[in-house]
């Protein structure tokens, strides 16, 4: 699964992937610095790692990832081609969630393509884009499916029926994922870029960034159904670059609390509605991600495709159990340490040994 970053150009998208991968993306003072997209995997911060390799003495740690992707900045008329056009949206229709980051901070020696600092207006240019590509999208469909619907083909009809109360909302500008009284089964499959999940990211200044603007966008945000995460793109990629050792110490002297990329991989991983289960023991202790709602045997396809195809079935026990009783050994003398078959759904914190034969 992997998140777009998306927003105008010159609002700090690149710098937040620098920052979030340290892979040292071009980020430029101009328009399009980015063409073809970056992709990369960001680490998931998570403290239980560190409790179950000192429980199980694994000798390394492997957190869990998130796929983040810099996508080019779109501008007004993207949806007509203007910019790169067709181009960027097809990127973004590629990603299973978008991150918009949107631009807070003043900056004369940074050009502001909209003139002035309003992140409403620069969230509504890119709303706009994609509600306008999302309708031609929808219109196009529509013309193929009537043609069959008006033969008597079932299917046909109830994708016609779909795509019109679709196109009938876009129409009055509301997003997809916001719309109602739509058959959400039908519509999965079109992948509308505005039936997306939605995150903001609102890049401050260091200091003196306006609350009001950030209301602004907390407002806008709720209104989508989205989350807002605050954070100072630039001071984070300038952050990463210093010795791990040091990076606690410089966000304890700016009264950080917890750091803006770890939010971010935190909000990111609820965004794509994810859990989080662990395989431990003394070769390594490693966070898995999968969607909510995965049976064991697919969750075991995570860690090898012979393990699921061999599943037998999954000794598992919980992390705050293990946290509150100490070790392995208690918490099967506490009868905390279940067998579950192919029918069990993973869970959140979820520490799991897979048998499996092939």
């Amino acid at each position: 699964m992997e998140i777009g970053i998306v927003g105008l150009p010159n609002v700090g998208k690149s710098t937040l992937f620098n920052a979030l991968t340290g892979a040292g993306a071009a980020a430029e003072n101009f328009p399009f610095t980015t063409i073809e997209p970056n992709v990369g995997v960001v680490p998931l911060p998570d403290p239980r790692l560190d409790v179950l390799s000192r429980a199980n003495d694994s000798r390394r740690v492997v957190p869990a990832g998130l796929r983040f992707v810099d996508i080019a900045g779109l501008v007004k008329g993207a949806s007509q081609g203007e910019g790169l056009g067709n181009k960027f949206l097809s990127h973004i229709r590629a990603v299973e969630a978008i991150v918009h980051v949107v631009r807070c901070f003043r900056d004369e020696n940074v050009v502001n393509v909209t003139g002035d600092l309003s992140p409403v207006r620069a969230a509504e240019i890119i709303e706009t884009e994609l509600l306008l590509a999302d309708l031609q999208q929808a219109q196009k469909a529509m013309a193929k499916w009537e043609k069959m619907a008006k033969v008597g083909q079932k299917d046909a009809k109830a994708k016609f029926a779909a795509l019109r109360d679709v196109a009938g909302q876009l129409n009055e500008g509301v997003a997809v994922r916001r719309q109602k009284d739509v058959d959400r089964e039908v519509i999965r499959e079109f992948a509308f870029l505005t039936d997306k999940p939605l995150l903001y990211v609102a890049n401050t200044d260091e200091e003196n960034t306006s609350e009001e603007l950030l209301t602004q966008l907390r407002d806008r945000a709720r209104e989508e159904g989205a989350e807002v995460v605050v954070m100072c793109a630039k001071m984070e990629a300038e952050i990463v670059q210093l010795p791990d050792e040091d990076r606690s110490e410089y966000y304890a002297a700016a009264g950080i609390r917890q750091p803006g990329l770890a939010s971010l991989a935190q909000a990111g991983q609820k965004l794509l509605d994810l859990v989080c289960f662990f395989t431990s023991g003394e070769k390594e202790t490693r966070a898995w991600l999968v969607a909510s709602g995965t049976k064991a045997p697919r969750a075991a396809g995570k860690i090898h495709s012979d393990i699921e195809r061999g599943f037998i079935r999954a000794e598992v026990y919980g992390y705050e159990d293990l946290r509150r009783f100490g070790s392995f050994k208690a918490l099967q003398e506490q009868g905390l340490v279940r067998l579950e078959g192919k029918d069990y759904v993973i869970q959140e914190g979820d520490v799991a040994h897979f048998r499996f034969n092939v």
